[in-house]
């Protein structure tokens, strides 16, 4: 990846180009100076998610759940363990939709937890149910060139 990428900043959600090559060098924003990836997944709302979804260069795996889920509260663990490992190839990020329930409803959530790719603000694929770290790595290595 050594052409520039776009990131969203995870603090202030300004949008920063960064050279591919830069990705791994712990990038900063450019307006409020924080890191560009934190390795752990980000808590979106309606607005931040459009920005996210809508504006970064890479792929957005978003975790849609609830607080009174069992599966989804077993397998938040894995999730952030998966953040840890696959940023800055990927940003993974968190919708709480009893918080969120436009938006749940704009992708036509049926069952949590369910992760979704987006790429350029449109969905590439979804899977439902609970998974392991492995598991989630597996699922995205054949949606998304982890490379």
């Amino acid at each position: 990846m050594s052409e520039a990428t776009h990131i969203v900043c995870p603090a202030c959600d300004a949008v920063n180009r960064v050279p591919g090559q830069r990705l791994a060098d712990g990038p900063r924003c450019g307006k409020c100076r924080e890191p560009l990836f934190l390795g752990v997944p980000l808590e979106l709302n309606a607005a931040r998610f459009d920005r996210h979804a809508g504006k970064s260069g890479l792929p957005l795996v978003v975790d849609f759940w609830a607080p009174w889920c069992g599966p989804c509260r077993m397998m938040a663990p894995a999730f952030a363990q998966a953040a840890a490992e696959l940023e800055p190839r990927l940003r993974l990020a968190k919708v709480n939709t009893e918080q969120e329930q436009s938006l749940a409803a704009r992708f036509g959530i049926r069952s949590i937890p369910t992760l979704a790719v987006f790429q350029d603000g449109r969905e590439l694929a979804r899977q439902a149910g609970a998974m392991d770290s492995a598991g989630i790595k597996r699922w995205l290595a054949k949606v998304v060139n982890l490379a």
